[in-house]
C-alpha cells in the first residue's frame, strides 16, 4: 500500500529581529532544528527579522546562551527556504540585490499558498 500523505511541511514566519532577540532567535532555532530533522522548512523575515536577510546582519543578534543566528540561518539555508516579505525589503530599502545567497523577496500571496499547502503548518514568532 501507497502512503498518499502529504509530506509536512513547516512556514515559520519571524516578525522579529534585534529588537526582540529572544523571539527572533526562537524562530532561527526552530527552523534549523526542523531542517536538521529533515522537514521542509520554509523560513520567512518579516518586519525587523527582515535585516537578517542581508548579509553580515544576522550575526546583529546576539543572546546569551542561544546558538549564533547566523549559524541558525546558515543551517536554514542549507535545505530550507528563507525569504524576505517584499514590503518590509521595500520600507527598509532592502533589494533582491542586497540579500544574502539564496535568499528570495517574496509577498503575501506566496506565503499564504505555502502556508494552506495540504501537510503545511505554520508558526509565526
Amino acid at each position: 500500500m501507497t502512503d498518499t500523505t502529504p509530506p509536512r511541511t513547516l512556514v515559520i514566519k519571524s516578525t522579529s529581529g534585534t529588537d526582540r532577540p529572544e523571539a527572533a532567535n526562537q524562530a532561527l532555532t526552530v527552523a534549523a532544528a526542523a531542517v536538521a530533522a529533515g522537514v521542509e522548512v520554509s523560513l520567512w523575515l518579516t518586519g525587523e527579522a527582515a535585516w537578517f536577510g542581508v548579509p553580515g546582519r544576522a550575526a546583529d543578534l546576539e543572546l546569551d546562551h542561544a546558538a549564533p543566528a547566523a549559524d541558525l540561518l546558515e543551517a536554514v539555508l542549507t535545505a530550507g527556504t528563507v525569504t524576505v516579505c517584499t514590503q518590509c525589503a521595500a520600507r527598509r530599502g532592502i533589494t533582491e540585490d542586497g540579500v544574502l545567497p539564496g535568499v528570495r523577496v517574496a509577498g503575501a500571496a506566496v506565503f499564504v499558498e505555502e502556508s494552506l499547502r495540504p501537510g503545511a503548518q505554520a508558526l509565526v514568532y
